[in-house]
């Protein structure tokens, strides 16, 4: 299993990837939270409030999963951010059900 990571503009945003992968069944569940970013941008600091997403899918669907985010994110240069993850048997059965 792993988790993806994305960063977005606001939760609009993170909503609208998340129910686009879900329905693609690229990714069987997204956590969606309000975070406060900074990051050097253009030589400047930029300080931002943003929304991230944390979906549960399976190493085979990453690239499709990149693809399809870069489709629909607004920014310039989205983070998609792939992190391998151990799960409890059940769990993982229950991603390995849910994607294609």
């Amino acid at each position: 299993m792993i988790l993806i990571y994305i960063t977005c503009k606001d939760e609009e945003e993170a909503v609208k990837i998340s129910r686009h992968l879900l329905n693609k069944k690229l990714i069987a569940c997204s956590n969606m939270h309000p975070i406060r970013s900074m990051y050097l941008w253009n030589g400047k600091i930029e300080d931002e409030k943003e929304f991230v997403i944390i979906a549960k899918t399976l190493e085979k669907n990453y690239k499709k999963i990149k693809e399809e985010v870069k489709k629909l994110h607004s920014y310039q240069i989205p983070c998609i951010l792939k992190i391998n993850a151990e799960a409890n048997e059940s769990y993982d059965k229950w991603v390995n059900e849910e994607v294609k």
